[in-house]
């Protein structure tokens, strides 16, 4: 294995895959346990920013009969024990749609939650601020038709229970009302709630308690929400004429159990960012452009959110209303949404069109295709947003873990596909959307455990796999084929300042710098083997960096030879790598569209300099040759305007 350049300790260990996300304006996020720790590459051991997962709140699904408490449907939810809610994914928007001009960050928690969080610009602290409660959106929306079902029966019992069953789903009551956190009877163990504002229950210990067995109140993705509720049997009688507790309707099992996986999301992901109209902006533009938020959940469903940019960007007025309108909700499986992942198909520029990737528990893997001018433009929600391009996956009995998409930029009709398996392999497809040919590359059992995470860099010529069993791995595309290669093991001369302990235990996540010169992993360190006083209070995980550039590719074979004389510290097919990357991450930046975030380019070349400036000097003159010229053939630029050393010069002074 290579030797990281730098490294980040984290004070959680991250917990589901895909902990790791790098966004368009240089910023990685690490779904850590209850924490998402923002971190700068430029800066690791600098101010950091930081996401708390709160307690979420119930939300009142209905009241669910004693009789149906142990029914099959709801066993997962009465004996699961979580204690607070963790973080199990994470997305980053595209740049742009933040009040600052920056990028969003959405976070699923294990309870089901999704909410929006942007920078705290110009709160000077280092939380993030919450913009908006996706969650409680698409519950609001599920409330008005009644769940998809309008034909809830209601039983009535008022003798047993005290409470009247709601005709309509007018009759919900509001989440505000019943804020209530779980606690533990320690003598018998029972889950409780704490009592009400407006509630006369006494919080006496002594005071002798009997169960009210018919309440029973859905909480949004908890897996406790069916709660025994203790009260004093002196005030038994009074409970039952509270009236806003008589507007909860009575369901059977299996509806609270439809509708808790109706509303528990277990991922999501962003889109790129799509323009309003007919032609393709090149650069965001205020109130032009929109991007699609994708929540997978347990039901199988998919809703596909339309969130607008800002109409104006600042850093002052901070409390501009974020857009966000429910396109349509999908029902893409009969199984968990355990990933997402979307892809721009633009080769048509009048009306290019949005692919969107699904892949379930039941293993199944499926690509949808959408008109842009119809999820942008509808007023309604739209039960079928997408049309089903292709099954890639049937149905097997190994759950899918991770997807990654890649677009490559010279072939704008196709499109390649990883699936990261339970069983720790991993699938590769080559797609042609015109043709609707779908070819396998194969399937490579790569890992002894489950992957966690696939990443593909310089336009789909490279992917990179981790897993749990500690492991990561590259491979190159090769023909219709992948070819396992090392990852490259002399790197720059930039090392990291801090020493932390070689003690993984497993691999959570990789991310991709926006040049593609660097890879980021999520690993978690091995607790028994840290001190306890010193090192395992503090650090539970790591953040690596590693340097990718020298990383050997197939288009190397089209380019002219290097001519190493002068640069002794690399080997030569090294460092011919290293050329052509960089230049490919230079070049990628003369298209408009693409972000400008150049660090992992700087790093680099810094890091050359300190060893082998010459080598510098050599690429950012042949850089320089291209731009002007369009050829890839070194020759001088001519005697007009300034020579290429001063150009070089000016770089340096700006970097």
């Amino acid at each position: 294995m290579a030797l990281c350049f730098q490294a980040v300790p984290l004070v959680a260990p991250p917990s589901y895959p895909n902990a790791i996300a790098w966004s368009d304006e240089n910023l990685i996020a690490v779904a850590s346990g209850h924490l998402v720790t923002i971190l700068n590459p430029a800066l690791p051991f600098g101010p950091r920013g930081l996401i708390t997962v709160p307690l979420g709140e119930p939300f009142p699904l209905g009241v669910v009969d004693r009789k149906e408490l142990l029914s099959g449907c709801l066993l997962p939810t009465c004996l699961s024990r979580d204690r607070r809610p963790c973080v199990r994914s994470i997305a980053w928007s595209p740049l742009g749609m933040a009040s600052n001009s920056g990028c969003l960050l959405a976070v699923c928690t294990t309870e089901g939650c999704v909410k929006l969080y942007r920078p705290p610009f110009c709160d000077f602290g280092a939380e993030w601020i919450e913009v908006m409660d996706v969650s409680e959106r698409l519950y609001n929306y599920l409330e008005r038709i009644n769940f998809g079902k309008l034909d809830v029966s209601c039983t009535e019992n008022s003798e047993a229970t005290g409470h009247r069953c709601a005709e309509d789903s007018s009759n919900f009551i509001s989440k505000k009302v019943y804020k209530r956190r779980k606690i533990t009877n320690k003598g018998s163990g029972t889950i409780c709630r704490r009592k009400n504002k407006d509630s006369n229950v006494s919080s006496d210990p002594h005071i002798e308690m009997e169960t009210v067995p018919e309440i029973s109140y859905g909480q949004l993705g908890d897996e406790n929400s069916l709660q025994i509720v203790p009260v004093p049997k002196s005030k038994a009688k009074s409970l039952e004429q509270i009236p806003e507790k008589c507007t909860l309707p009575q369901i059977t099992a299996s509806q609270y159990a439809s509708r808790s996986a109706m509303l528990s999301s277990l991922t999501v992901a962003w889109s790129p960012l799509l323009p309003l109209s007919c032609e393709l902006c090149p650069v965001p533009q205020t109130g032009s452009s929109v991007s699609l938020l994708a929540l997978g959940c347990k039901s199988g469903n998919i809703s596909i959110w339309r969130v607008y940019i800002p109409e104006c960007y600042s850093v002052e007025c901070s409390r501009g209303p974020t857009t966000v309108t429910l396109v349509g909700l999908l029902q893409a499986h009969l199984s968990w949404i355990t990933s997402i992942s979307w892809a721009l198909l633009a080769s048509d520029s009048s009306n290019p069109q949005i692919l969107l990737a699904t892949g379930s528990s039941d293993g199944s893997v499926r690509i949808w295709l959408g008109n842009n001018k119809e999820l942008l433009n509808s007023s309604e929600v739209n039960s079928t947003p997408l049309f089903l391009l292709k099954k890639v996956i049937i149905a097997d009995a190994v759950p899918v873990s991770v997807l990654s998409l890649s677009m490559p930029a010279k072939s704008t009709h196709k499109m390649l596909l990883a699936v990261g398996k339970g069983s720790g392999s991993f699938e590769v497809w080559n797609c042609d959307i015109y043709s609707n040919n779908f070819e396998k590359f194969g399937s490579y059992d790569a890992h002894d455990n489950v992957v966690t995470g696939l990443a593909w860099a310089f336009d789909g010529s490279c992917l990179y796999s981790c897993s749990q069993d500690n492991f990561v791995r590259s491979w190159i595309v090769h023909g219709s084929s992948l070819c396992e290669v090392p990852i490259p093991s002399n790197t720059p001369h930039l090392r990291s300042s801090v020493d932390l302990p070689d003690v993984f235990i497993s691999c959570i996540g990789v991310a991709m710098s926006p040049g593609n010169l660097v890879v980021a992993m999520a690993r978690n360190l091995d607790l028994e083997l840290l001190d306890p006083m010193y090192q395992a209070r503090a650090q539970k995980a790591v953040v690596e960096f590693y340097w990718i550039g020298g990383q050997q590719l197939d288009r190397l074979s089209n380019t002219a030879p290097l001519d190493v004389k002068g640069f002794p510290c690399f080997p030569d097919k090294e460092l011919a790598c290293w050329e052509s990357n960089i230049i490919w991450s230079l070049k990628k930046y003369e298209h408009l569209d693409e972000p400008l975030v150049v660090w992992d380019i700087v790093a680099s070349l810094l890091a050359f300099k300190q060893t082998a400036s010459k080598f510098v000097e050599h690429i950012l003159l042949k850089w320089l040759s291209y731009s002007y010229t369009g050829s890839e053939t070194c020759h001088a630029i001519g005697a007009e305007g300034r020579s290429n050393k001063q150009k070089i010069r000016e770089l340096e002074r700006i970097k």
